[in-house]
């Protein structure tokens, strides 16, 4: 009979046990920082895109349990009304709600915006979250590269009609979701609907990198306002917007490496807290222009500070989207 000393002895029971320790302790190291603090947000109007799936999903989750009015503004009706559903059932807040919004469509966001003013006439924080990850090169409504058209300039529109009842509830916030992947990329502002060549990857570092260059630029505009703007990388995260790219999809990855890579990949939960911090932490109350992971401050690239490069960038999605101009100082 084995007793509790032959198998501590036995390398056959102790290396499979040090090893399933070493990846738990991974995977609780990597899924990153937590926003732990309690907060209200009774009264407070919000709203978040692509949230009806994923770090969107897990957002709207915790704002309803604060006490949140949250606009689910989602393009697919009915996974969203379902999310919205299970959210309702979860946090008792019937204060929920779903309204279409296709961020790879002019008209659809116009269309979002004016219905959202016959309902609200404040807007306490909006999350810019919904994203579009590589794939093959498509075209928006607009004639738009999608991952630009969807991650940078349906947001610069939104962002842009929303900017009035941001104001008129300041402190206000604008959290815009972006990526580590913006450190890849440098603006190639004569080929920004990527005509001239396209790499899926590059395209959407650039679009990421758009993401950084709008919420400095737009920091700057605000200044005084008391509405304040930030930029997250959320982490890398196990969510359905890999769906786009068909290298991930692979049977290779699904069934080989996603598993291999599990002890690095948070939890959407895990990744919507980055998201929640500079939403919701009072600490930031004021905190305008600043890029953050893990729940704290980071350095952006060197291209992000290109101040010259985020004006052309603001001149041009200006443009393209025929948004309402917002001043510099």
């Amino acid at each position: 009979m084995l007793t509790i000393c032959d198998c501590l002895l036995n390398p056959l029971v102790v290396w499979p046990a040090l090893i399933g320790l070493a990846i738990y302790l991974i995977r609780d190291y990597m899924q990153g920082g937590q926003f732990k603090k309690q907060t209200d947000e009774t009264g407070k109007i919000v709203i978040v895109t692509g949230s009806n799936t994923g770090i969107g999903k897990e957002t709207v989750l915790e704002l309803a349990k604060r006490g949140a009015t949250v606009y689910m503004a989602c393009r697919d009706e009915s996974r969203a009304e379902k999310a919205r559903q299970e959210i309702i059932k979860e946090t008792n807040n019937n204060n929920v709600f779903f309204r279409e919004l296709d961020l790879a469509s002019l008209e659809s966001i116009r269309k979002f915006v004016e219905g959202f003013k016959k309902e609200q006439d404040k807007l306490h924080i909006l999350i810019n979250n919904a994203g579009i990850f590589r794939g093959p090169r498509r075209l928006t409504k607009d004639g738009f590269e999608m991952q630009m058209g969807v991650n940078h300039m349906g947001h610069f529109l939104l962002t842009s009609l929303l900017i009035d009842l941001l104001k008129k509830s300041a402190p206000s916030r604008i959290v815009n979701v972006s990526s580590i992947s913006h450190k890849m990329a440098t603006l190639k502002i004569d080929d920004l609907n990527s005509e001239k060549s396209y790499n899926e990857t590059i395209a959407y570092s650039q679009s990421k990198l758009a993401n950084v260059m709008f919420t400095r630029e737009l920091a700057k505009r605000l200044k005084g306002t008391g509405v304040t703007v930030t930029a997250l990388h959320p982490g890398v995260v196990d969510t359905e917007i890999f769906r786009s790219s068909a290298i991930l999809q692979s049977n290779i990855v699904q069934y080989f490496i996603k598993p291999l890579m599990w002890p690095f990949i948070k939890t959407p939960k895990n990744g919507a807290q980055t998201t929640l911090y500079a939403a919701l932490d009072p600490a930031l109350e004021g905190i305008t222009g600043e890029y953050f992971s893990d729940c704290k401050p980071k350095k952006v690239s060197e291209a992000a500070t290109d101040e010259k490069a985020s004006r052309m960038l603001w001149q041009e999605s200006e443009k393209w989207t025929k948004a309402p101009k917002i001043p510099s100082h």
